[in-house]
């Protein structure tokens, strides 16, 4: 029975959806599925729009992540990728952690984006005991693609708004990389008209990616950015070349959205430029 659904790449992507806003699975999905990888979303949480709005409509899926699973696991569904993104509470992180030791196997890989803050700051949703549980998911990770906020946090290393030295950056990626994941990239650093990327990967040198900025951040481009490291994970693409092929790629969604005078709430309009994105 298992052998029935298994016939092509699966990568299980556990997010929340966003009705509108372009973020989350909205996004991820698509992106995935253009990269010839089969997306099967395990919903967190289901929003009208985005937290970026004034208003929004906000239900919680906790307690229907559970029985989901249990009929994927009927189904008998295995999986080449498990990617996590944002996580509303510790018992959905629990529910990860489950999930992640019951579909491993020696040959599939786990993306993880440890969705818990940015410019120096967790977000309010997140207390210290997700911050805590947080810490204990990452050592499932084979990948793992945090913010400068968010690699500070997991590291217990005190955040600075200040330019920051690759030897700090670097250390932080190899005390990471200790808990499980052996390949990491730091995303979105600040180095004045550049945004760099800190691919690091145990047993080779680390290497720090830039694209010149554009523009101004936008919803979804997270989302963005790990469904690519995740879809050409399991295909096997080089980790340096996926992390490149994924800056650029939403540097042309942001340039394409700064066209069309997308307001910044809106996200980016990635659908204008999705046909670019290619398989290798």
């Amino acid at each position: 029975m298992s052998d029935y659904h298994n016939h092509q790449k699966k990568i299980a992507l556990i997010n929340d959806m966003t009705g509108f806003g372009r973020c989350s699975i909205a996004v991820a999905l698509p992106v995935i599925s253009m990269l010839r990888v089969q997306c099967c979303a395990l919903p967190t949480a289901i929003f009208s729009n985005h937290t970026g709005f004034e208003s929004f409509y906000y239900q919680d899926y906790t307690d229907h992540m559970q029985p989901s699973i249990n009929e994927w696991k009927k189904l008998g569904l295995e999986f080449s990728g498990i990617c996590t993104g944002f996580l509303g509470s510790a018992r959905q992180i629990a529910i990860v952690s489950d999930f992640i030791r019951d579909f491993k196997r020696p040959d599939n890989l786990v993306i993880i984006d440890p969705v818990m803050g940015d410019y120096g700051k967790p977000y309010p949703t997140y207390t210290k005991e997700m911050c805590d549980h947080m810490k204990d998911l990452v050592c499932y990770a084979d990948i793992l693609t945090p913010n400068m906020t968010e690699a500070c946090i997991l590291t217990d290393t005190p955040y600075e708004d200040k330019k920051w030295h690759l030897s700090e950056i670097e250390a932080m990626a190899a005390r990471l990389s200790e808990n499980g994941p052996s390949k990491i990239v730091i995303t979105g650093i600040t180095q004045g008209q550049y945004v760099a990327n800190f691919c690091y990967e145990a047993g080779k040198p680390s290497r720090v990616l830039r694209t010149h900025r554009i523009g101004t951040s936008r919803s979804g481009t997270g989302d963005i950015f790990t469904a690519i490291i995740a879809a050409d994970a399991v295909n096997s693409v080089p980790f340096d070349h996926s992390v490149k092929k994924a800056s650029n790629f939403i540097k042309k969604c942001i340039q394409r959205s700064i066209e069309l005078d997308i307001p910044l709430t809106d996200g980016v309009c990635f659908e204008e430029v999705l046909h670019t994105l290619k398989y290798n």
